[in-house]
């Protein structure tokens, strides 16, 4: 049998409500604990490979995640910013993307909420998988892309390892390798908005 390459949607729920106290499995506080421990400066190496090109596009970033002193939603808020250090002409080919920005993230469950996308300016919502203490599978729908993200954190979190893939209309357009390398450790909580 050979396998399918259609992606299954998710099912996109409605607001998500906060269950109540006690009821909540293990596995959420060992979720904040995974994202506490990428908080700070990251090096960023990217490899893409875009459906019938022949040549992948690198793209050097500078990535820094921080967290919210109190969230205004979910049980725990973020903030991504990135900016570029070195495009490889990335951009000329592909202008859809940005070459900085922020977006902020909320924990909600086992679901991350993201104010938006890196190639459109509307909110996008994840599903969070668990493999183990060090890899977390993110499953989201943005626009008329399905997308399966895999970050694991390796070498004592120095390091962070990240396979993207990305299909439309049921088929892979987009795969992503980065392989990023902690330059600083966590700031100070960013106060609340």
């Amino acid at each position: 049998m050979t396998p399918s390459t259609e992606r299954v949607p998710l099912d996109p729920s409605g607001p998500y409500q906060r269950d109540p106290q006690g009821s909540r499995i293990q596995l959420d506080s060992n979720l904040r604990r995974w994202f506490s421990r990428n908080l700070g400066l990251w090096r960023s190496r990217r490899l893409y490979f875009f459906r019938g090109e022949d040549e992948p596009l690198r793209l050097y970033f500078l990535l820094r995640i921080e967290t919210y002193e109190q969230p205004v939603e979910g049980e725990a808020a973020y903030r991504f910013s990135w900016t570029t250090e070195q495009d490889f002409g990335f951009y000329a080919r592909k202008p859809q993307y940005q070459r900085e920005g922020s977006l902020e993230a909320y924990l909600c469950g086992h679901q991350l909420r993201r104010s938006h996308g890196s190639l459109a300016d509307h909110p996008m919502r994840s599903q969070i998988r668990q493999v183990d203490e060090h890899q977390l599978i993110f499953e989201s729908q943005h626009q008329d892309w399905d997308i399966e993200q895999h970050i694991r954190l390796i070498d004592r979190d120095r390091l962070r390892a990240c396979s993207i893939f990305s299909w439309r209309d049921g088929e892979l357009g987009v795969t992503e390798t980065h392989h990023e390398i902690r330059l600083e450790g966590p700031g100070d909580p960013l106060p609340a908005d």
